[in-house]
C-alpha cells in the first residue's frame, strides 16, 4: 500500500513522511530506450511519479493484474489522454482487461486495449507473460522481456511459485521481484507476496545474474539496516534507475 502507511507512526513511516528514502510509491517500472518508452503498471501514485520526473505523457502501459495498487492511476492516465487528444495503449492478458473494464468501464473512450495472451513486441522488446500465484489475492502475471541477448523479468506480486511458474525465471540477467517484509510472521493463508528470506531461497534456485527487490512495506528500512543480501541483490526505491546492458548498448529501467 505504499509508504508511509496513513495509520502508522513507526520509525520508517515517520522518516518517509519527511520525504526520506523510505517514501515509496506503489510498484511500477518505466523502460526508456531509443526504440520507445513504456510503463509496467499504473498505480494510484502515477500522477505524482510523472510530476517527479517532469513527464507529461506516456503512450504505452503494460499491466500485470487488476488490483488497485497496480491500476489505480488508469483513470488519470485516460484523462490526460483526453486533454491531449491522444489515445493511450494498454496491454494486458484478456482476463486482466476484463477485470479492468468491470472497474472502469469508461476507459475505452480514451484507451485502446490490447490482449497479450500470445505475447507482444514493444519498444523492441519481445515480451511473454504468464500467470503466477498471488496467495490469498488470487493471481497476477509476470513478464519476461528479451532484446538483443539481454533477458529480464518483472514479477511484482507472487508467492510460493510452483515449479511450472518458476521456469520462465531461469536464465535471467535481471529479476525484479516483489518482497513485502524481511520475514513475514502472518499465517501463510493470509499472505500474497514473498518475504526477503523466501525470495533469497528462490534466487538460489533460479540463479539470476542480478536481482532487485521491490513492492516493500514499512517493515523495510532503506537507511541503515543490514539485511545480509549478497552483492548481486539490492533493494529498489522510488526513482531508482537501472541500466540494462545489451551488446554494448544501455537501456534504462
Amino acid at each position: 500500500m505504499g509508504v508511509p502507511r496513513v495509520y502508522c507512526e513507526c520509525e520508517v513511516c515517520q522518516e518517509a513522511r519527511h520525504r526520506g528514502i523510505n517514501r515509496r510509491f506503489r510498484s511500477s517500472v518505466m523502460l526508456e530506450s531509443v526504440d520507445g518508452t513504456f510503463l509496467i503498471d499504473c498505480g494510484p501514485d502515477w500522477r505524482e511519479a510523472m510530476e517527479r520526473h517532469a513527464l507529461r505523457y506516456v503512450e504505452h502501459i503494460l499491466v500485470t493484474h487488476a488490483h488497485f495498487d497496480h491500476i489505480g492511476g488508469l483513470p488519470e492516465w485516460a484523462d490526460s489522454c483526453r486533454w491531449l487528444n491522444r489515445r493511450g495503449q494498454l496491454y494486458a492478458p484478456q482476463e486482466v482487461i476484463d477485470m479492468i473494464l468491470r472497474q472502469y468501464p469508461w476507459l475505452p473512450g480514451q484507451l485502446d486495449m490490447h490482449a497479450v495472451d500470445q505475447g507482444l513486441e514493444l519498444a523492441g522488446w519481445h515480451i511473454e507473460g504468464w500467470k503466477v500465484f498471488h496467495g490469498k489475492n488470487g493471481f497476477s502475471y509476470a513478464y519476461r522481456l528479451t532484446k538483443q541477448g539481454y533477458t529480464w523479468a518483472y514479477c511484482s506480486d507472487a508467492i510460493a511459485l510452483p515449479e511450472e511458474q518458476k521456469k520462465p525465471l531461469h536464465g535471467l540477467d535481471l529479476l525484479i521481484l516483489g518482497t513485502s517484509f524481511y520475514e513475514e510472521k502472518a499465517e501463510f493463508s493470509t499472505r500474497s507476496v514473498y518475504d526477503m528470506k523466501e525470495a533469497m531461497q528462490l534466487l538460489q534456485e533460479i540463479q539470476p545474474k542480478y536481482s532487485l527487490f521491490t513492492h516493500m512495506s514499512h517493515d523495510i528500512d532503506l537507511r541503515c539496516r543490514d539485511y545480509g543480501l549478497p552483492e548481486d541483490v539490492e533493494l529498489a526505491y522510488s526513482g531508482r534507475t537501472v541500466l540494462l546492458e545489451q551488446e554494448g548498448k544501455a537501456e534504462q529501467a
